[in-house]
């Protein structure tokens, strides 16, 4: 069975290429929105922490009607910290869109996607979007793009795919670059003549492999998958099995089956061979799992998601402003969290730590982490986080690190600058390039090298250079580098900042509180320049006299604080502090709260 009615896509593409904002004219011209209905721009971006970096962080499932066929569309994460998301959704399709950005061209992410892609088998849609930037290199980009399948060894098939030219934001497309489009018909078009229908046998035993897992307060774990093979009905038996595992199926009971219609799902009594369906009713259910019929249980393989490069430690908040903010704060109730994100975030690992109240937290990078360190506080919960480590291997003998493949867009009058800095991170030069008037450079670089510099970079470029990585591999172990150069204030008391107080403090340094903050003993209150900790005490008063004399009462002027955002604060501390995360505060803080204790064990370790 051929289902011509029906063509499942996913749009895959580099960080900020377009993905979301495609969707949106392909949702608008596929009739998803009534005449007089008010629409909002990157509709997709639904989580609350999309719509502000503006990024798409999970890949998100919706359908278009198109004359008489139905197309799914999957918009998926293009930062390389969700690149898990990328992996397992693309068993759910049939073919890809691949877009690229018309200014900056193929891009390391772009690299990723294409290639997982490919391995599967995929056909390709190769689209050129944001045509209409003023810095827009059609003719340059289709070269790169052509360069790029050659180097991934496409075959003749994937040589040809169709080339299209898209503005997303004006909702058009094209099939040629000197012909303006009107509408996106063209797009769609393609979609429906080149990706392959589904194919299948809907009257064999039921095939459905779980590719997302979603919860509902409702109705509990909703799963999200495609049907191989036969049909899905509510109320059908089935049994639930996984390729990977060794454990028995276990029986199960649908309650119920969604289809997805525009934005929204709608109820359906039974679905068949290539529908993309969400169905509740089965408890026990992780993403991989393959649901059967009873009497024939053929587990599908599910794709093998890379592994994660980095490890943070989470842990119960021991601060002395422990429990005042947070609405969850028990290990049990942390440990159950974390577990929880593992079941729908394939990417992500969680193991027990060395105490009862800590927990080892491995991800794809530190936006990843970050990212659940965010929906966490958000949620009420309230922690202790680590510096961010590296997770090494040891390959025939040797210690092997991972290493990033980073590629950097700069002006020109701060290349020497990103060189020298990358170059001191044991980075090693791989290409430079002209890209319009700027300059694009590759380095391979160790991924802990890299811990701490972002925010660096940006100072280094004035805020006008772009910066993207990608995990290139392992290599051996670098060797030592020190990758910051600063020391930190420490609060010596416990109280309030006083106005007196930070304004003996700030000739220090750089302050990250400012008056009437609370502080205690051992809380980091600012950035030293030099690399050493200095204890100083911000909560001290002016002593009052009864006698006044002439510039007694000067006002005080203080610089405004430097207030850190949880990325910049992870990147900051070093590996004797923590970030002490609660729903309304970000707090540094050292390992060891105890200042005389603190250099005890500071001393010890230097013998």
């Amino acid at each position: 069975m051929i289902r011509e009615d029906l063509r499942n896509v996913a749009i895959i593409a580099h960080v900020d290429h377009g993905k979301t904002t495609l969707v949106d004219g392909m949702l608008q011209q596929g009739g998803a929105y009534h005449e007089n209905q008010t629409t909002t721009e990157r509709v997709m971006d639904s989580n609350d922490l999309e719509k502000e970096r503006g990024i798409t962080i999970l890949a998100k499932n919706t359908a278009i009607k198109y004359g008489d066929k139905k197309i799914n569309v999957i918009d998926t994460p293009g930062h390389a910290d969700f690149g898990g998301e990328v992996e397992r959704i693309l068993k759910m399709v049939n073919g890809v869109i691949l877009l690229v950005d018309a200014a900056e061209g193929p891009m390391p992410q772009t690299r990723f996607v294409l290639q997982k892609a490919m391995e599967i088998g995929h056909r390709i849609i190769v689209v050129v979007n944001k045509i209409d930037r003023p810095d827009a290199r059609i003719q340059e980009v289709i070269d790169e793009v052509l360069e790029l399948l050659i180097d991934l060894n496409a075959t003749d098939d994937q040589l040809d795919s169709p080339m299209l030219f898209c503005s997303g934001r004006s909702g058009t497309a094209s099939l040629s670059p000197d012909v303006e489009g009107t509408d996106l018909i063209p797009l769609l078009d393609t979609i429906v003549d080149y990706i392959p229908a589904p194919e299948g046998e809907e009257d064999e035993p039921l095939q459905l492999l779980v590719s997302s897992v979603d919860y509902s307060d409702y109705v509990g774990k909703i799963g999200i998958g495609r049907i191989e093979r036969g049909t899905l009905k509510v109320g059908q038996e089935v049994s639930v099995c996984n390729y990977h595992s060794d454990s028995k199926p276990r029986r199960a009971k649908i309650v119920s089956i969604y289809q997805f219609d525009g934005l929204s799902r709608s109820a359906a009594q039974s679905a068949t061979v290539g529908d993309i369906v969400c169905f509740s009713g089965v408890e026990e259910l992780s993403i991989g799992d393959t649901l059967c019929a009873t009497d024939c249980i053929e587990p599908l393989e599910f794709v093998k998601v890379s592994e994660p490069t980095m490890e943070m430690t989470f842990q119960v908040n021991d601060s002395p402003f422990a429990g005042q903010e947070g609405k969850f704060v028990t290990s049990r109730q942390i440990r159950d969290r974390l577990y929880k994100e593992t079941l729908k975030d394939v990417s992500l690992r969680v193991n027990d730590g060395e105490t009862t109240d800590s927990f080892k937290v491995a991800g794809r990078g530190e936006m990843h982490l970050s990212i659940l360190i965010e929906n966490m506080r958000r949620e009420g919960y309230e922690l202790c986080c680590s510096t961010p480590r590296v997770l090494y291997k040891e390959i025939d003998g040797i210690l092997h690190e991972p290493m990033e493949r980073v590629s950097i867009d700069v002006p020109e009058e701060s290349e020497g600058t990103v060189m020298q800095k990358l170059g001191a991170r044991k980075g090693e030069f791989v290409d430079m390039s002209k890209v319009g008037t700027r300059t694009r450079i590759e380095y391979l670089i160790p991924s802990r090298c890299l811990l701490g510099y972002r925010s660096e970079f940006m100072t280094d470029t004035k805020g006008e250079g772009v910066l993207n990585t990608l995990f290139d591999g392992y290599q051996p172990f670098k060797g030592d580098v020190v990758t910051r150069f600063t020391g930190s204030l420490i609060a010596s008391e416990n109280g309030e900042a006083t106005s007196y107080g930070l304004f003996n403090t700030q000739d220090r340094g750089a302050m990250f509180i400012g008056v009437q903050t609370p502080v205690y003993e051992g809380m980091i209150v600012g950035e030293c320049p030099k690399q050493e900790d200095i204890v100083v005490n911000v909560c001290k008063k002016k002593h009052l006299t009864a006698v006044r004399s002439k510039g007694a009462d000067e006002a005080l002027i203080l610089v405004p604080p430097r207030i850190l955002s949880l990325e910049q604060a992870i990147e900051y501390i070093a590996d004797d502090e923590l970030i002490e995360v609660t729903p309304k505060s970000l707090r540094l803080r050292k390992r060891i709260l105890n200042t005389e204790l603190r250099l005890k064990a500071k001393a010890k370790l230097s013998k």
